[in-house]
């Protein structure tokens, strides 16, 4: 189950760096392929530092990986952990249509038998 792979911290991590919608199109665009942190930077209008501090946010919620390629650091989207984060979305969506369901149930119980006519 999702809730045993992923420690509360983890899932206010993972949470926590997808709310950003640059920390969302830098995992969106390392998933297609690896891309250097400069070109990265040179994607978007903030400081090379400001980058380099959202994917920082990204590694430690494991949602992607840098690695050394020559001078480069290269930053890949880690596959894996996008799904534990579906998977985890998956869950909540049951947990609350299973609510929903047996709230409609409740409902119907108590609404009123319609009058004859």
């Amino acid at each position: 189950m999702v809730v045993l792979e992923l420690s509360e911290q983890d899932v206010n991590r993972l949470f926590r760096a997808l709310a950003d919608a640059t920390r969302r199109d830098i995992v969106r665009r390392t998933l297609v392929t690896d891309i250097s942190v400069s070109q990265l930077a040179d994607s978007y209008e903030m400081s090379f530092a400001a980058v380099q501090k959202h994917i920082a946010v990204l590694e430690e919620a494991h949602l992607v990986t840098k690695a050394a390629r020559g001078r480069e650091r290269m930053v890949r989207g880690n596959l894996v952990r996008i799904h534990q984060a579906q998977r985890l979305l998956d869950h909540f969506e049951e947990l609350w249509r299973s609510r929903i369901e047996r709230l409609d149930s409740l409902l119907a119980e108590d609404a009123p038998a319609p009058p004859d006519t």
